[in-house]
């Protein structure tokens, strides 16, 4: 039974939403930048525009009203805000965070703050980006300007939506911006980078906060379920999670999260790097892994076997099994075993800060939206979480992904994640079905998951 304070919410990022990309004042992020480059996005689209929730928050506001939603997790736009990356801030790009942060309370939804999903301001990419040693100043500095005008009325912050997909996709895999192929040494100094940006932003906010504030961050990760209930597999599915592997650390859950929660590096990284190990004085690893208040996680499948042959399926698909449009497996229990696997680790309460599917969604001739795999998917996935709630793992929300139809990165505007439909070409909106679902979730609390 979820707790009556749970917060029942929903989720985006800057970029994928606000479109106005160049408007009043703001400045070019690495996405802004990558988006006008051939060959990196599917049909070569654009955010420019994507949802234009910068001229259209108030209506999605009363949208997220009429859902009955008691939170939304969205991110600040550095490049909005401080256009160059540093130096002098854009007072039009924070009016508008302070304006929407508003609407939220006048409608009863308590705002949760993401400080960085992944639009990195392009001016500080061309002096190296996340290589640069200065970016744990730099980010240091955006986050005093946010947390001044914002923390008087904003309780959940976050600092980076997953390192995972900006580091690792970003600079290792070359399959997100900046679209880059990087050594191990140089992936190892750059999440140094990244742990140390950290921990800044958590110091500024806890020095300057104007109000009580939860502060956590929102990383994805791999989790692997157990093929039975035996106590031998299920920790060996707990030991695959939390695996650091050579070519592929930065996408793992335990190279980030042992940091900032347990004060260490995850055993055998130093065998594992050798002399290309990073290293933190004990100031650094003070600040890195100072008390935070949540661990916040985006979660949609069950990983796969590693290495994955790319001609087999894995060991969770089988021929015609149940995906998404993303092509990520369908598969709830992921929901009850993160939550195990991280609350039994890292011992501290959880948010779900992403969950959602993909569908291929249009307006159908009644003028409804009818997503109903997307309520199965949902309804599935809510009742795994209830289960974890159940054996007293304290899970404090659940941030749908995502509140809208977006912009989805290098996939542009062709997969569908929203309880809200999007006409890319009026921008009109249209609730889905699964948003009155939603609805009733929330005001039953959850009771209604067992109505099907």
């Amino acid at each position: 039974m979820f707790d009556k304070d749970f917060l029942w919410g929903a989720a985006s990022a800057a970029h994928q939403i606000e479109g106005g990309f160049r408007d009043d004042g703001k400045g070019l992020g690495i996405w802004d930048y990558f988006e006008q480059q051939k060959g990196h996005i599917k049909h070569g689209e654009t955010a420019d525009v994507s949802c234009d929730h910068y001229h259209r928050f108030r209506e999605d506001v009363a949208l997220m009203k009429q859902i009955g939603l008691k939170s939304y997790r969205f991110s600040i736009s550095w490049p909005r805000v401080m256009p160059h990356g540093t130096g002098k801030v854009n007072e039009k790009g924070l009016q508008f965070y302070s304006d929407l942060v508003d609407e939220l309370l006048a409608a009863g939804i308590k705002p949760m703050v993401t400080l960085y999903h992944w639009n990195l301001p392009y001016e500080l990419h061309e002096k190296g980006g996340w290589r640069n040693p200065e970016i744990p100043s730099w980010f240091e500095a955006y986050t005093k300007a946010v947390v001044e005008r914002l923390s008087d009325r904003v309780e959940y912050w976050m600092t980076f939506n997953e390192p995972q997909l900006f580091v690792g996709g970003g600079y290792l895999g070359g399959f997100h911006a900046p679209f880059e192929l990087n050594d191990t040494k140089t992936m190892l100094e750059i999440s140094k980078h990244v742990f140390l940006a950290h921990g800044k932003a958590v110091s500024v906010i806890r020095q300057m906060a104007k109000r009580p504030s939860l502060v956590g961050l929102a990383p994805t990760g791999p989790v692997y379920l157990p093929k039975n209930d035996s106590a031998e597999d299920i920790e060996d599915a707990r030991q695959k999670s939390f695996a650091v592997h050579p070519a592929a650390f930065a996408f793992g859950n335990a190279w980030w999260a042992d940091s900032i929660f347990l004060g260490r590096f995850p055993e055998g990284s130093e065998e594992i790097f050798g002399d290309k190990m990073i290293r933190f004085t004990q100031e650094e690893w003070a600040e890195v892994s100072q008390k935070l208040d949540f661990y916040g996680f985006n979660v949609y499948q069950a990983e796969t076997a590693y290495p994955i042959p790319k001609d087999a399926y894995d060991e969770y698909a089988y021929q015609g099994s149940p995906h998404t449009m993303m092509d990520w497996n369908v598969t709830p229990e992921v929901m009850y075993w993160s939550s195990r696997f991280l609350y039994d680790r890292y011992q501290k309460p959880l948010m779900i800060t992403e969950n959602g599917m993909a569908g291929m969604d249009w307006e159908a001739i009644d003028g409804k939206v009818h997503d109903p795999q997307r309520i199965d998917f949902l309804n599935r996935y809510l009742l795994q979480l209830e289960k974890a709630v159940d054996e007293g793992i304290p899970i404090l929300g659940y941030q749908y992904w995502s509140i809208m139809d977006n912009f989805e990165w290098t996939e542009g505007f062709d997969k569908r994640f929203g309880l809200i439909h999007v006409d890319y070409q009026t921008c009109k909106r249209t609730l889905k079905d699964s948003a009155y679902w939603y609805k009733k979730v929330i005001e039953s609390n959850g009771a209604s998951l067992h109505s099907i």
